[in-house]
């Protein structure tokens, strides 16, 4: 009994240690044959794995004329923790650093990880790498990554381009793809199509010696994935139109924005102050950022979409299309104007001189405030309380693509101001104001405010008799068409038939010897269009203006605004008619006007190009 308890108990041992060694043999097996990681990981001395960063897409303009490429670069990397006794002086020495820099350089590589590999000297030379590259086997822990940076070709398109630099902490949060090291499109078309150029990483694996050296791939490269190169873009751009109007309005503050209204592209997005976008590349990227950061001009500001202005004069259109679908007008409507309009004795709009009773076409060629507040006041007025005329009122601006964000592919913008009733409601107090305490809006100011693609757009809408078509920047992506949300035209509340007396008038504001921007004529060019000059609180008033061309089957819309300058017909129409003549023709006819417009000097010129 006792001796098969006994050999019951030996049979238990023998399986138990039998079963436990099969376990560890096929652990093992698993291990050392099938799963190759842990011989990876065991190999870690001599096997070094590299991230191979592809190459940032191109990008063109509408003519396939290329504004952005690449060009090759070093970034000097560390691993703190693999840092030997090293010639500290004789390293900055060869690479042209302070000690002092050095020191806080080291600091922050081993602040983000002493066992990550970082940037410890981002995109230096080709001369700077080869030199250190001779050196390499003395300073273990530092090795050289050949990466690309961007080159681009035309000393334009700044705002419109944006910048590249090193990845945001939280991007990295949120997004899996990014490393530390990682660039990344920080505005303009660089981040809104960051994913399109960017392209997707690969992997190398290699073989390195005790001076940290590449020396040949490993496994024949079995276990790298190739980079992936990010995508082209074609942008809806012109170039030559872009850099004329930026040479236009060098020395001057403001903003030009041009549209083909046939299809919504963007041929022009001029920010002035700009700079050159090298600037922001390359080793001097911070210096350079903080100078211009700090110039008093804001050249940094993108003033085509983030600047918001009163529309002054040219929002009398809006509201002659709004009388016209109310019915409180027709083209042949008369208003009177005693050097302006008169509520009581307390309340009066003034106006320029000019003969009195006008019709329609005369009013907007003229700019008669008189007339448009007249309009207004009979819209508001149709209906029984001012609540709802103003809201009705209000809905027709809206449908023109204001007061809201127009859904683009740009990165920013501004979504502008077409106050609401219950803005009034807290600043009169709820049915304590009428038509006659907000008269102002009527001829584009109180509280009303736009961006310059908004004006743009509004131009292109009244160009379309209309309707618009979303505007983007961007016309191809590796030579294939946009997404189709922005070949979807979008309607306003204002019929076709109210928008040709309108325009018959803005063709009256250039074309008439009465009208506002007669000054800014170009023979033989049939333009309609719209001068304003809008008040401004904080110093001169800005000069306005806007139109397209041709009359019929329009080709383009600009608006142009000129800060703190005076009337619409002095310089935005000027530059408005020349931008127009440019871009039709080629061109341009009346060098004496050019000349002018180029050499004016409006602001302090002392920001750096």
């Amino acid at each position: 009994m006792n001796r098969n308890k006994f050999t019951n108990r030996r049979i238990f041992f023998y399986f138990l240690i039998l079963s436990s060694s099969l376990i560890l043999l096929i652990k093992l097996f698993f291990l050392q044959i099938i799963d190759n990681s842990y011989k990876l990981s065991a190999e870690k001395n001599v096997v070094k794995q590299e991230i191979i960063y592809p190459k940032r897409g191109y990008i063109y303009d509408r003519n396939k004329i290329l504004l952005a490429g690449n060009q090759r670069a070093y970034d000097l990397m560390v691993i703190p923790r693999e840092i030997g006794n090293i010639d500290t002086l004789k390293f900055c020495k060869i690479i042209d650093l302070k000690l002092e820099s050095f020191i806080k350089k080291i600091q922050k590589s081993k602040n983000y990880s002493s066992f990550k590999e970082s940037i410890f000297l981002k995109e230096i030379s080709k001369r700077k790498a080869a030199k250190f590259q001779e050196y390499l086997y003395e300073f273990s822990g530092f090795f050289l990554k050949e990466r690309t940076m961007r080159k681009y070709t035309e000393n334009s398109c700044s705002h419109i381009l944006g910048y590249v630099s090193q990845v945001p902490d939280y991007i990295i949060k949120s997004n899996k793809y990014y490393n530390y090291n990682d660039n990344f499109g920080i505005t303009g078309v660089e981040r809104s199509y960051e994913k399109d150029l960017r392209g997707n990483k690969g992997i190398e694996f290699f073989f390195r010696d005790v001076w940290n050296r590449k020396m040949g791939s490993y496994k024949n490269g079995k276990y790298d994935s190739l980079a992936i190169n990010g995508k082209n873009l074609d942008l809806t751009i012109d170039i030559y139109l872009q850099k004329y109007g930026e040479l236009l309005m060098q020395n001057k503050k403001g903003s030009i924005v041009a549209i083909e209204p046939s299809t919504g592209e963007i041929l022009t997005l001029i920010s002035s102050p700009n700079y050159d976008p090298n600037l922001l590349v390359g080793q001097n990227r911070s210096e350079n950022y903080i100078k211009l950061y700090k110039n008093k001009n804001k050249p940094l500001f993108d003033r085509s979409l983030l600047a918001e202005y009163p529309p002054g004069s040219t929002f009398k259109l809006i509201n002659a299309l709004i009388g016209l679908q109310e019915g409180v007008i027709s083209p042949g409507t008369k208003f009177p104007c005693d050097n302006g309009w008169e509520y009581n004795k307390d309340l009066k709009v003034g106006c320029h001189k000019h003969r009195s009773n006008l019709n329609l076409k005369e009013a907007i060629a003229q700019s008669c405030n008189s007339y448009f507040c007249h309009t207004f006041g009979k819209i508001i007025s149709k209906y029984k309380n001012t609540n709802i005329g103003y809201n009705k009122w209000r809905d027709h601006v809206l449908s023109f693509g204001l007061g809201n964000y127009l859904n683009n592919d740009l990165y920013t913008g501004k979504p502008g101001k077409i106050p609401t009733q219950s803005f009034y409601d807290i600043q009169y107090g709820k049915n304590r104001w009428k038509y006659p305490t907000i008269i102002s809006i009527s001829i584009g100011q109180d509280a009303l405010l736009l961006s310059p693609i908004q004006l743009a757009n509004m131009t292109s809408v009244i160009a379309n008799r209309g309707y618009f078509y979303t505007p983007h920047i961007v016309k191809k992506i590796n030579d294939k068409e946009i997404n189709n949300e922005f070949l979807i035209a979008k309607f306003c509340s204002i019929d076709k038939k109210y928008f040709q007396p309108v325009i018959n008038g803005m063709e009256n504001v250039i074309s008439s010897k009465f009208g506002t921007a007669n000054n800014a004529k170009i023979k033989g060019m049939q333009i309609c269009g719209k001068t304003g000059t809008a008040q401004n609180p904080h110093g001169k008033d800005h000069s306005i203006f806007i139109a397209f061309s041709p009359k019929d089957d329009p080709k383009i819309a600009v608006a142009v605004i000129v800060e703190n300058s005076g009337w619409g017909s002095t310089w935005a129409a000027p530059i408005g008619t020349l931008m127009i003549e440019k871009y039709l023709t080629g061109e341009i006819s009346n060098s004496k006007l050019e000349n002018f417009i180029k050499n004016a000097t409006i602001i302090d010129d002392s920001y750096e190009k």
